[in-house]
């Protein structure tokens, strides 16, 4: 008998889709109770940094999250527990004072670069999959999120891509995928993998209901 959530990792390089692969698996079970959390919102509180210093954070190596606080919160809602996530303020550069709610759910989509770096967070997981998008496709991708979205110009968002974010995922992200149980090629659109992917989840789903019944 199953009586904790399932928690699928979903990993890969910035603007390789991992939430677009996300959002798919959680369109595919509109009624149940399944939510995503996303490594994003446990950047780590700058506020005692100067704007100047913030906007010199490496927000691509582990050190930028607060994956501890990550953990205890996900440890938290597998026993049954709500929990206060924190967000993050990207024009601040710092966490926001607001928090959101979280409540227990059946599943937990746990979506970020860097989720399957840290070896106490991957033990907590049930799948974990690596979205695998090539260079060019993520540098176009992150382009016209951060302009669009972000308010970045094209040259801080090639100069922070060349310094910082390369070489990151091939030194931090990229080594992750040997953890992976899925690997998915070209994200979203590979239809294949996310039906497999949400067959799975309905066969625990289902299994733990008769464990349960």
């Amino acid at each position: 008998m199953r009586n904790r959530p399932i928690i699928i990792g979903v990993t890969g390089g910035s603007g390789g889709g991992k939430t677009s692969v996300s959002r798919a698996i959680l369109s595919h079970f509109p009624d149940e109770k399944i939510a995503m959390i996303e490594h994003d919102s446990y950047y780590k509180d700058q506020s005692h940094l100067t704007f100047e210093e913030r906007i010199q954070t490496n927000y691509d190596h582990p050190f930028a999250f607060d994956t501890d606080l990550m953990i205890e919160q996900i440890n938290e809602l597998l026993a049954g527990r709500p929990v206060d996530i924190p967000t993050y303020d990207y024009a601040a550069h710092t966490r926001s004072a607001k928090t959101y709610r979280q409540e227990p759910q059946d599943v937990f989509i746990v979506e970020g670069i860097l989720v399957l770096e840290d070896k106490r967070l991957r033990d907590l997981m049930d799948i974990k999959i690596f979205v695998d998008t090539d260079d060019d496709v993520r540098i176009i991708r992150r382009i016209k999120r951060d302009m669009e979205e972000r308010g970045r110009s094209l040259d801080s968002v090639i100069e922070q891509y060349l310094g910082v974010v390369k070489p990151m995922y091939h030194q931090f992200i990229e080594p992750t995928k040997r953890y992976a149980d899925v690997i998915i090629p070209e994200g979203v659109t590979n239809t294949v993998a996310i039906d497999l992917i949400t067959t799975k989840i309905e066969k625990i789903l289902s299994e733990s209901r008769e464990g349960q019944g």
